[in-house]
């Protein structure tokens, strides 16, 4: 059976109201040195 290299992460999503607020939350966080994920559902 392989090994699994699994690493726990915890995160946090913010719901924004359209794609130029993402952008601004995003270079907001960037800024305070927060490792970031961009996605869309």
């Amino acid at each position: 059976m392989a090994e699994c290299n699994y690493r726990q992460q915890y995160g946090v999503i913010v719901i924004c109201k359209d794609e130029k607020e993402q952008q601004e939350v995003y270079e907001m966080l960037q800024k305070l040195g927060l490792t970031l994920k961009v996605v869309t559902v």
